[in-house]
């Protein structure tokens, strides 16, 4: 598999008021053209890994290699991180005027995006109007408006209630796996062993703080999914075996 990004060594350490709090000790694998989920305990540095991969946090040492020197990176938060004053719509051409496209070129393309994901006639509502699942979905429309090559996405399910995450999971996938953005690399961070092993194809597993990668384990199972199925509860009892560990 050629490597779309490098991960090598990473070595991240938070320091503050005197205190260092070792977070992430040597991480190192490698991603391709797949969905990778990273799941660990809480506090291991999953999302600081994350942030560092978008450039948005430096590490001690270490380097992130990107195969493609110019890959875009969209990055889809936690929490919908939407400006209150715009549009649904400007709130996604936000970016792309930023990058110094024209307004009509921009609202253009983020009426495409929109649509894509379901939101075509929500164009002019505030983000106060709209549902939690609505909102994210804006956040995920806004990310791939930029036509990134690499999706990030930090626990981008883990405030919806049940019944919207799993909508939303699926259309996320068929997106991507049905090419219909520009999205080959998605690395997603996630708590929940069940969403990473429904979505990804291969789970990379943390250790507690200070961060090693434990396992990376192969999800070759086809899709859609059964989480039925006993090639499933294989892979999941494998997954707690790590993370129980």
């Amino acid at each position: 598999m050629q490597p779309v990004i490098s991960i090598r060594n990473i070595i991240k350490t938070f320091k503050e008021g005197g205190k260092a709090l070792p977070v992430l000790d040597g991480i190192t694998f490698e991603i391709g053209e797949e969905f990778v989920a990273i799941l660990g305990p809480s506090g291991c540095g999953k999302t600081t890994l994350l942030r560092i991969i978008a450039g948005l946090e430096k590490a001690d040492s270490g380097e992130i290699v990107f195969t493609h020197k110019d890959a875009q990176i969209g990055f889809v938060f936690q929490s919908p991180t939407l400006l209150p004053w715009m549009t649904v719509l400007e709130n996604v051409a936000l970016p792309l005027r930023v990058r110094g496209m024209s307004l009509r070129e921009a609202e253009e393309k983020a009426r495409k995006y929109l649509s894509l994901v379901g939101l075509q006639s929500f164009e002019n509502f505030y983000p106060r109007e709209l549902s939690g699942g609505m909102k994210q979905r804006v956040n995920i429309a806004r990310a791939l408006a930029i036509e990134p090559l690499i999706l990030l996405m930090d626990e981008p399910f883990s405030q919806l209630d049940p019944l919207t995450a799993e909508s939303l999971r699926s259309e996320v996938l068929d997106m991507w796996q049905w090419g219909v953005t520009s999205v080959r690399t998605i690395v997603m961070v996630t708590h929940n062993v069940d969403e990473a092993i429904f979505m990804a194809d291969r789970v990379v597993i943390f250790t507690a703080r200070p961060a090693k990668v434990a396992a990376i384990i192969p999800v070759e199972i086809p899709r859609p999914r059964d989480r039925r199925s006993p090639e499933f509860q294989k892979i999941e009892d494998k997954v707690y075996e790590y993370i129980s560990a």
